[in-house]
Formats: structure tokens, C-alpha cells, sequence
């Protein structure tokens, strides 16, 4: 009995153009899959086993729409590229033109300011143009030399006055007259007030004989006229100093008798007794006479070897004689005030005009 049962039946399998295209085009896809992710982006692309059947030009780069070109053997000269104008990093421009960089003016993105120069300030001056002033006086605040030198170019007869020739010492003139120096007109300079943070190692004095740095060097950019120091500072000592060509001012802020308040920090090479604090303040006697400070103290308590001081006497290096005097050698002094002027945001060597009101207040004496 014959059963007709399909399950018994061998099954045939039929293989037709079409499956044979399918099965391939899943293994193309398969392995243009594989050789995308290893970087080769041609879709077109195919694996040559033999090398001798590529066409000459083709590499493996990406050249979309035209021909591929070979990859450059080891040793191989290849042509020049032309060099790109772009500004990234794979094109840098190069030549003529500049490349795309930050400015100099800029750092990490953000706008440096231009330290502007400092303008010279004019100031005020209440001065009776026909009020008398001595001829060497008028000399030395135009700026010409100092009284002294003046009296001897007097006496040596190179000064007219309005066309005369003047060698009488004291002879006063009024800032009308016409002056003469060297048959050069002489003219009243402006005043100029300068105020440094001097630094260790300048002397204080407009020319030195032995070539040393004179604190005339940091301020030679401040102005064109002829000023000088008001006071001294020893060459190791540093702090406030005032320059001007005010010869008025400057004679009331040195004489002894306006008693200019100057207050110093000291630093010394071992700490100061009580007693020898007491007896600056009390008084000590010097070679030439007694001197005592105003006032006197610890600048810490933590630390006793650096003092406060403060005096009125314009003596040569007081404050260094009067610690050496009791056995102490002084490592370093600052000069921290004089006559109401400070140093306060002025970093050493650097140097500043002096505001209207500052000077105003040194006219009238308002400081000690």
C-alpha cells in the first residue's frame, strides 16, 4: 500500500541565479561592513589579490568621482601639493600671508590694558609777577644752576638784565625783567614735584664724582626740567624722597627749624633692649650733640629687631649713629614717611607726579 506522505519524501534543493546573487550580496555586505570599520570608506572598493592587476594611479585613499592615485613607494619623490591659505593646522598659511594668531595684545582670550605714560601735571602757582626776587634765586628756579653757581656767574659778568650787565651779589629783579645768561634769554621753568620710592644702591645727588648711580637716573623720564632731591638718603638706604625745582618748598621742608616729621623702619642685627629703647627716646649723646627720637617702638612684638622710629633732625645718617652708638649695626633702614608723604602703592624705584592737593598742603605747611 503506497502512502502518500511528504515527510518520507527526499526534499530537493534548487539553486537559481537569483539565490546565487542574494548569497553573494550578503557576503559583499559583510565584508564592505569590515573594510568600512577599518577605515576604507570606498564602497566601490575591491580586494585584489594580485598587485600586478591594479591599474597604475589607484591608492587606497577616498577620491570621490575620480581616479585613485597610488600609494608612494618607500624612497619615491612624489610632486609637490600646493600649500592651502587656511588657518587651522592641517592648512597653515605660510609666505606673505600672516597666520590666524591671537593677538599679542591679548592673553588667554582677554584684553591686556596699554600702561599709559604718566602726564606731567601743571600746577597752580600764586606768584605776583611783580613781587622783587633776588637775581641768583631767579637763576636757580629757572633752572640754570644752583645759588651758589649762580653768585659766581654774577660776579663774573655773564648775566645782563634787561640789556645791563649785573655783577652785584643781591641784586633783585622782578619776574617781568628780561634776563640774560650767556647772551641766552633765561625764562621761568614750571614747577614739578616727583615723589620716588628709592631703591638700595643710588646716591642721592644730581652728579656724583666717583660715577656712581645717582637717583637722578630713575627719574630722567619724569620731566625736562632741572630738579633735584629734597634731603639726603644714604646710598643703602631706601623710601621716600622727594625731587622738585621748587627752591622755596624745598628749603622749608630741610631747614631744622620747620621740624619735618620722618618716621623709618629699622631692621638690626640683634634684638634692642628695652633700656636702649629708652635711652633714644630719652636722648643720646652724639659727636655732634645730643639727639632724640620722637618716638620709638617694636614693629611686632614677635620679632625684636626691627624698630620704629621717628625724628625731626635732618643730621647726616642719624638714625645709623644712634643704634651703632649702642652697639647695634643696622642691616637695613626704610624710610616710610616724610613731611605727610608716604609711599603707599609706589613700588621701589618707581616714581610718581604729586597731586594738586598734596602740594597745596606742603605750601601752607599742613604737615609736620
Amino acid at each position: 500500500m503506497t502512502t502518500n506522505n511528504e515527510e518520507s519524501r527526499p526534499k530537493r534543493i534548487i539553486k537559481s541565479a537569483n539565490s546565487e546573487r542574494h548569497a553573494s550580496s550578503n557576503r559583499n555586505q559583510g565584508y564592505e561592513r569590515r573594510t568600512q570599520h577599518e577605515g576604507y570608506h570606498s564602497p566601490e572598493r575591491s580586494f585584489t589579490p594580485n598587485r600586478g592587476d591594479a591599474q597604475p594611479g589607484n591608492s587606497y585613499g577616498n577620491t570621490e568621482g575620480g581616479p585613485r592615485k597610488r600609494r608612494p613607494r618607500v624612497g619615491e619623490r612624489t610632486s609637490p601639493q600646493p600649500r592651502s591659505t587656511g588657518g587651522n593646522y592641517g592648512n597653515r598659511s605660510w609666505g606673505s600671508q600672516a597666520p590666524n594668531r591671537t593677538d599679542q595684545s591679548t592673553v588667554g582670550g582677554k584684553k591686556l590694558k596699554k600702561k599709559k605714560p604718566f602726564k606731567q601735571i601743571k600746577y597752580k602757582e600764586n606768584a605776583d609777577p611783580n613781587a622783587p626776587i633776588r637775581l641768583n634765586k631767579y637763576l636757580a628756579n629757572a633752572g640754570v644752576c644752583s645759588r651758589r653757581e649762580a653768585d659766581e656767574f654774577i660776579q663774573a659778568g655773564v648775566v645782563r638784565v634787561n640789556g645791563i650787565v649785573v655783577t652785584e651779589l643781591g641784586t633783585k629783579i622782578t619776574r617781568a625783567d628780561e634776563v640774560m645768561f650767556h647772551n641766552q634769554p633765561v625764562r621761568l621753568e614750571s614747577k614739578v614735584y616727583v615723589l620716588l620710592n628709592k631703591p638700595k644702591g643710588f646716591v642721592t645727588t644730581t652728579d656724583d664724582p666717583e660715577n656712581r648711580k645717582t637717583v637722578m637716573e630713575l627719574v630722567k623720564s619724569a620731566c625736562t626740567e632741572r630738579i633735584y632731591p629734597v634731603g639726603r638718603l644714604d646710598r643703602a638706604t631706601t623710601g621716600v624722597l622727594l625731587l622738585t625745582n621748587d627752591g622755596d618748598l624745598a628749603s622749608k621742608l630741610t631747614h631744622p627749624k620747620y621740624e619735618k616729621r620722618k618716621i623709618y623702619q629699622v631692621w638690626l642685627d640683634k634684638p634692642v633692649a628695652m633700656e636702649h629703647m629708652q635711652a633714644i627716646a630719652d636722648g643720646i649723646e652724639l659727636e655732634d650733640g645730643e639727639i632724640h627720637a620722637d618716638a620709638i617702638s617694636y614693629v611686632t612684638e614677635e620679632d625684636l629687631t626691627q624698630v620704629g622710629i621717628e625724628i625731626h633732625s635732618g643730621k647726616n645718617r642719624v638714625v645709623r649713629r644712634m643704634f651703632e652708638k649702642l652697639g647695634y649695626r643696622v642691616l637695613k633702614l626704610d624710610r616710610v614717611y616724610f613731611a605727610g608723604l608716604t609711599k603707599k602703592k609706589l613700588s621701589r624705584g618707581k616714581w610718581r607726579y604729586l597731586s594738586e592737593q598734596e602740594v597745596n598742603m606742603l605750601r601752607m605747611g599742613a604737615f609736620d
